[in-house]
């Protein structure tokens, strides 16, 4: 990959490593909101307005996590890459699987189970850049928090 710049304090090859963990979970954050808006168009049953509704903010948080993992990419000379075909191509996770229309009860297991794989996703990813860069650790972190706290929300409803 071939970098327009560097900021100061890393050099070209922590800056490519920097950029390849960011890409791969760029691609996971851009699926995750695609994820959460087929099971908000396709929840039925008890409780489907509370579920329908939180989804909403959810996949907004996450765009706008995308985004600022896309903006941190370009600052670090990089060029973040947001079509579907990247999606796949950095896909190391496993996906949802639900497909239709399902109870709540169904959407909110398989996003309990999807949010497990992408909150251990980015941790790895904050452990990884703890030692590259710790202001894209901190962007990650601050992604976690969110992401944690979603997940509580979806829990909650399963208990």
């Amino acid at each position: 990959m071939a970098l327009q710049f560097t900021v100061p304090g890393l050099d070209e090859a922590a800056s490519e490593k920097i950029i390849s963990i960011l890409q791969n979970r760029l691609s996971q954050e851009q699926e995750a909101a695609l994820v959460l808006k087929h099971a908000h168009w396709n929840v039925t049953g008890p409780n489907f307005i509370a579920v329908h509704e939180m989804i909403d903010p959810e996949v907004e948080a996450v765009l706008a996590q995308a985004d600022e993992t896309a903006e941190r990419i370009a600052t670090l000379g990089g060029s973040p890459d947001g079509r579907p075909d990247a999606i796949l191509r950095n896909r190391s996770w496993k996906g949802i699987d639900l497909t239709g229309r399902h109870s709540t009860e169904s959407f909110l297991k398989a996003l309990v189970e999807y949010y497990d794989s992408f909150i251990a996703d980015d941790r790895k990813a904050i452990a990884e850049l703890d030692e590259l860069d710790v202001i894209s650790s901190n962007i990650v972190q601050d992604h976690v928090q969110e992401l944690e706290k979603f997940q509580w929300f979806m829990r909650a409803h399963l208990v």
